[in-house]
């Protein structure tokens, strides 16, 4: 054989007519010059497996190939034509060729869909970097930022033209915004659709465009806004602020404009969801004896109360003295660690009056060898 249609579609010399049907559906997906137009083989590709569909669907034809071998005795000396295959003759009732076309390409067969036509079109969403404070996020702030980005013209309104006068229907494509052609080809006559080149699919040219957009209908400009940053907020959290992306194009609707929050790192504060961590250095004796001390928060200082013997990295909890949740009641807690600092240099006095503590005390360590004994 010339070609192997089965090896083309990927089955089997016994395939039933819907076994054909459904590797062409796949294979037609696959290959579609629309959806591949970065690989310069599809269209190529594509062409085979009409081609290979058109013989093997239809009953006559089938048989034909089976029996030669050839697509010239196949198709006879008028060569290859699907024509009467892309009008859902190939396969018989219950399949259309254009149906299929319709429902993965969007339009008819071979090209003979409509072209998507331009019309309005939202506006880009912009995205803005922020660096703000752990009070900041406490206690929210607002914040005003400066964004270059594309705004409605305000001489045209967006229109683009001078005067609603200078806009009018297209010449090339009618006001359809769509151009149509035929090519007569070796494997029958191709009908393409595509967007007008000249109105881009809008139906609509201007004749005297817009002196400060020059026809866009949009210009550049540096927009100051101004953000209201809600408390609560993370590293990493959205902020949006709808309306503020770039202007839509010919009467469409603005993108969004969305904050990206970054919280700087804290001289005092730990930060961990919503809980704050301190940590708090206290005297020997303020851990033994017991103390009410003052504690740093974001709100100023507070009253915290040390019990005695108090050990070294024991943590207190300050209820809701942490961050305030993002967009709900309530806060974190604040978390104290204190670290009993042992002091260095000792005078005379203390050292005499620690060594009297001690020889009052109970030794720890020679508890813990009581406790151990036997293990070593």
């Amino acid at each position: 054989m010339d070609k192997d249609y089965y090896e083309t579609l990927g089955v089997s010399n016994d395939a039933s007519k819907e076994d054909i049907k459904k590797a062409y559906k796949r294979l037609a997906k696959k290959y579609h010059p629309d959806l591949n137009k970065e690989d310069p083989n599809a269209s190529e590709r594509f062409k085979e497996i009409n081609e290979a569909a058109a013989v093997l669907g239809d009953d006559k034809k089938r048989p034909n190939y089976d029996r030669f071998g050839t697509a010239e005795e196949a198709f006879g000396p008028g060569g290859f034509d699907f024509r009467d295959f892309s009008q859902g003759q190939g396969f018989g009732d219950g399949f259309d060729f254009g149906d299929i076309f319709d429902q993965f390409f969007g339009g008819g067969a071979f090209g003979s869909r409509r072209a998507r036509r331009e019309g309005p079109m939202r506006g880009a969403n912009l995205r803005f970097e922020m660096e703000i404070s752990l009070e900041e996020v406490a206690f929210g702030t607002k914040k005003q930022v400066t964004i270059p980005k594309l705004e409605t013209c305000d001489v045209c309104e967006g229109k683009g033209a001078e005067h609603h006068s200078d806009i009018v229907t297209c010449e090339t494509c009618g006001g359809s915004g769509v151009q149509t052609r035929q090519q007569r080809t070796p494997f029958g006559v191709f009908q393409t659709s595509s967007t007008c080149k000249t109105c881009r699919g809008a139906g609509k040219e201007i004749k005297k465009p817009c002196k400060k957009c020059h026809g866009d209908g949009r210009v550049d400009v540096r927009k100051r806004i101004d953000i209201k940053i809600p408390t609560g907020v993370d590293t990493g959290v959205r902020v949006r602020v709808p309306g503020e992306g770039e202007a839509g194009i010919k009467g469409g609707p603005p993108g969004d404009l969305y904050i990206i929050i970054h919280v700087r790192p804290h001289q005092v504060f730990e930060r961990e969801g919503d809980n704050l961590y301190i940590e708090l250095p206290i005297s020997f004796s303020q851990a033994a004896l017991g103390d009410q001390i003052e504690v740093p928060t974001l709100k100023g200082k507070a009253t915290l109360k040390i019990p005695p013997g108090t050990q070294p990295q024991t943590m207190f909890r300050m209820k809701e003295k942490g961050i305030k949740h993002l967009n709900k009641t309530g806060a974190g807690d604040q978390m104290v660690v204190v670290n009993v600092e042992v002091p260095k240099n000792l005078n005379q006095k203390q050292r005499s009056l620690l060594k009297e503590f001690e020889s009052m005390s109970e030794n720890p360590t020679k508890k813990f060898f009581e406790k151990i004994k036997g293990i070593f």
